[in-house]
């Protein structure tokens, strides 16, 4: 028997920023994939959150432009 899965497309959503760096909790706020700054803590500090495709707990990460940021099947990326 056979299975066949299939695998949804992830969003991409892109922001600009006008500084070199974002915080990483601030830039998923800005991005509207959290709804507060502790929302934010929480789902970095559970390790639900991606950077460059690697699992991320620092909410103070930098991200800087050309970086990404996963969360919940949607890829946000820095400009």
């Amino acid at each position: 028997m056979k299975i066949k899965v299939k695998v949804a497309q992830k969003q991409q959503v892109s922001k600009k920023i006008d500084t070199d760096f974002i915080r990483l909790d601030a830039f998923l706020k800005m991005c509207d994939a959290v709804q507060t700054g502790g929302h934010a803590k929480i789902v970095i500090q559970e390790g639900e959150v991606r950077v460059n495709g690697e699992v991320c707990t620092q909410r103070g990460k930098k991200l800087r432009s050309g970086d990404n940021a996963e969360f919940e099947n949607v890829v946000y990326s820095v400009e």
